[in-house]
């Protein structure tokens, strides 16, 4: 049971008369706190975020299809559940639009549909007349449509009476002009019509229901609810949730913040914890002397504890307070950067309330308080007649708890790096945080015994240095604990930015060279927005063009986590055959053939196959677009899914399944003449394999800047901390340093007895990350890639040289002023 501490006169005079024994546990709790500041403010702001109805304002009720997949795994306690966002947009039977109408107290029920259609190469937003109740859009000229008519806005100059060409999803079509309107870039069919044109016949994105007078919104709610049934697709939303209907780019949004809060706000705390206990112990650990003299003249062991706690509650307050200072600052900036790169909609604000404020100063204090309390078991156990001898002597690296912990840790972060070595596809990277986190805990419970080896190993080339280097190494090897505590936040820097910054490295040179080796077309014509449906038969029949394929990009759904789990795959859909997919990309082909290739059959990269246990002639069991089940027949396995998409599958079996069916690029055997004649397909771009790949390139850019930052930030912090570790123990050793110089040791022995016992330290940490590093590096990118890690060696040299200038320099500084006045003359 938790009992409060009061303060006593011991801790406040401590804190008072003392206050540089707390200065650096001040900054790492006040490091702590700002860490998990910002990730709190992420995560609140995820979970809040909302966009007000604009198009379904005047409609108190829409009902929508789910927009995840409800995952259940296990079976009674021990049963799971997790939610998938789907990559496109479900939809919902048009059937359900006259349920909804029935219920008692509806006005109407509107079943809305959107879509982009184009009118001479011009995008337009295509909606059923019956949503004009919803817009207030009203006739500037003519009549409403009907079957095969269409109201266009006025600034396409048609008239009413006129013949247009409309290229919709369902293809190009003619329709005779009904009437015209104010609305921009909006083009209006009958309600019926707009359905079948959308591409996904029969299916509505969502249903409007609007109020009889006098009927309360929960009411209404729920009588729509009962009137469409209990089904498990559609969801009756209100309030602000119908904003989210409205904009499906907000799920998105929600899982990214929550994902920055918590999956990484979740080891960002943990290093934060971590690195903060590691240095309340420190300083407890260095006032040994003090307590002992406390334990001789008869304090109790509850006293000291008392103390010691009142102490770390005088601090952590302040700490945490003033921590939520800079952890304010990094998330505004954060979240600035990510809506300036497009992750997050403009309509999302940042949410700063009391709760993640309160939860990172609660942090702080347990943090505090809990590493205050078990450094404090030590003093308070020592006999008060052999205190003052026991806290002269150097504790054995063994511990009783602390090695078989430490043993244990070790043991697992290398079984499960087996484990990911023999996995693939996401299963290796989600191991990957395991392994890092196993490694570091086996590093903080080993550290003595790890220290000790390191200065035992390095030290053996110091002692050939003269009198610094060996000083410096006996001072290493008797004093483990003291090196341990400056080694582990090095240690920690080096890890977890090496694993970030280089797994990134690792897939951008792989996936360049897949894309570099995949695309064997002589022109490739791009649209971001989307080509004309009938964009690849025109260019097949453009002169000079011997193949033509058109490629639409989306994402499926697939088995991974052993087949419990969905995850997010990048497909593309091939319009033409299997054939001339082979002339225009080489996708490396392991086993089947691509000649294969027709609707009902998909081809798979080899990293999905190892995943999914897949070979040829076996169905993958995916999840299409919007969430529609499929098992097509694998007719091939390719390796360089990652330079193209891990997917390959027919068109036809795609497109009805996404938002915008229309292709993105066309891959084209021709000669050099037919580039010029390819840019007649209306508002695209004409370019050969490496100005595509150079494109493509930009679009990776956004993982690779949230990888760079939250390295930047968990190596920050951790490098922040070890310079404050190193500066603690160098302080600490005013009374060591002055000796050295009363035995006759010169100042400049002093000094290179420090330079050496820093190299010491920031050489054995910088390797030890390094080992971490790679053992999480090699399985987890042997399965996401096949292939070993790529390390660029300017840039891991940058990191080695900034861990040593920075250690160096936090133990330079502090001992030239530790040798100042009566220290600097024997």
């Amino acid at each position: 049971m938790f009992i409060p501490h009061a303060p006593n006169g011991l801790a406040r005079a401590a804190v008072r008369f003392k206050p540089s024994s707390f200065v650096g546990t001040f900054v790492a709790l006040l490091l702590a706190a700002a860490v998990v500041c910002a990730c709190g403010i992420l995560t609140e702001s995820g979970v809040r975020a909302s966009v007000p109805a604009d198009r379904y304002a005047k409609a108190p009720v829409v009902v929508a299809a789910d927009q995840k997949i409800h995952l259940k795994s296990g079976s009674g306690d021990s049963a799971e559940e997790s939610d998938v966002l789907l990559p496109d947009t479900a939809r919902l039977p048009e059937s359900l639009v006259a349920k909804a109408a029935s219920a008692p107290g509806a006005a109407t029920a509107i079943g809305d549909v959107g879509y982009s259609v184009r009118q001479d190469g011009t995008p337009l937003t295509a909606h059923g007349w019956g949503s004009t109740v919803l817009t207030g859009t009203r006739l500037l000229t003519g009549d409403a449509p009907a079957t095969g008519e269409a109201v266009v806005p006025a600034g396409t100059r048609s008239r009413v009476g006129d013949t247009i060409a409309l290229d919709t999803p369902a293809g190009v079509r003619e329709f005779r002009v009904s009437g015209t309107t104010h609305a921009d870039a909006t083009v209006w069919f009958a309600d019926r019509q707009a359905v079948q044109l959308s591409g996904h016949p029969g299916r509505v994105d969502a249903i409007a229901v609007l109020a009889e007078p006098g009927t309360a919104t929960d009411t209404l709610a729920g009588q729509v609810r009962e009137a469409v049934g209990h089904t498990a697709t559609a969801r009756v939303h209100t309030g602000d949730d119908r904003g989210a209907v409205e904009t499906p780019a907000l799920a998105s949004t929600e899982e990214l913040l929550l994902g920055l809060g918590l999956s990484f706000g979740g080891v960002a705390t943990m290093v934060a914890v971590f690195t903060a206990a590691g240095t309340v112990a420190l300083s407890v650990g260095q006032r040994s002397r003090e307590f002992a003299l406390l334990r001789a003249i008869g304090a109790t062991p509850r006293q000291l504890r008392r103390t010691i706690a009142t102490e770390s509650l005088l601090v952590a307050p302040v700490a945490g307070a003033l921590g939520c200072l800079p952890g304010t600052a990094l998330a505004k900036w954060w979240f600035g950067q990510l809506r300036d790169r497009g992750a997050v909609l403009d309509s999302v604000t940042l949410h700063i309330s009391w709760l993640p404020l309160t939860i990172a100063v609660a942090t702080t204090m347990l943090t505090a308080l809990g590493a205050g309390y078990l450094a404090a078991r030590r003093p308070a156990k020592m006999k008060p007649g052999l205190a003052l001898a026991q806290s002269a002597v150097e504790r054995a690296p063994f511990g009783v708890i602390r090695t078989p912990l430490g043993i244990a840790a070790l043991v697992g972060g290398a079984v499960l790096a087996k484990v990911a070595a023999s996995t693939s596809g996401d299963d290796s990277a989600n191991a990957a945080l395991g392994i890092v986190m196993l490694f570091m805990l086996a590093v903080g419970l080993l550290g003595p015994v790890i220290a000790r080896i390191c200065a035992a190993v390095i030290g053996l080339p110091l002692r050939a240095t003269g009198a610094p280097g060996s000083l410096a190494a006996a001072n290493s090897l008797t004093n483990s604990r003291r090196l341990a505590s400056a080694i582990t936040p090095i240690v920690l820097a080096m890890a977890f930015s090496s694993t970030l910054v280089f797994m990134q490295t690792s897939q951008e040179r792989v996936t360049a060279h897949q894309q570099r080796d995949a695309i064997t077309a002589d022109h490739i014509v791009t649209a971001p927005a989307g080509l004309a449906s009938d964009a690849t038969e025109r260019a097949a029949a453009t002169p000079g063009v011997s193949t033509a394929v058109g490629l639409l990009r989306g994402s499926v759904l697939v088995p991974g986590g052993g087949g419990v789990v969905l995850q997010s795959a990048s497909a593309q859909g091939v319009i033409g055959s299997g054939t001339d997919l082979a002339e225009v990309q080489d996708l490396d082909v392991r086993s089947g053939s691509l000649t294969a290739l027709r609707p009902g059959t998909v081809a798979v990269d080899t990293t999905l196959a190892d995943s999914a246990d897949l070979s040829t002639g076996d169905r993958l069991a995916l999840r299409l677009p919007d969430g529609t089940k499929a098992a097509p027949e694998v007719v091939a396995v390719y390796g360089r899914g990652l330079g193209t998409s891990l997917v390959t599958l027919p068109a036809a079996d795609l497109k009805h399944h996404m938002t915008s069916p229309y292709a993105s690029d066309i891959l084209v055997r021709a000669t050099p003449a037919a580039a010029q004649e390819l840019t007649a397909l209306g508002t695209v771009t004409v370019t050969d394999a490496s100005g595509y790949a150079a494109a493509q390139d930009k679009d990776r850019e956004l993982n690779a800047w949230a990888n760079t930052v939250m390295a930047a930030v968990l190596g920050g912090f951790a490098a922040i901390a070890a310079v404050n570790t190193l500066v603690m123990t160098v302080l600490d050793r005013r009374r060591e340093l002055t000796m050295l110089r009363l035995v006759g040791s010169t100042r400049s022995q002093v000094m290179g007895m420090i330079r050496w016992e820093a190299l010491l330290v920031t050489v054995a940490g910088a390797a030890l990350g390094t080992a971490i590093a790679m053992a999480t590096l090699f399985p987890m990118m042997r399965g996401l890639t096949g292939e070993s890690p790529y390390i660029p060696p300017v840039l891991y040299g940058s990191f080695v040289a900034a861990t040593v200038g920075l250690g160096l320099a936090a133990a330079l500084i502090p001992a030239r002023a530790a040798l100042r006045g009566k220290a600097a003359r024997p």
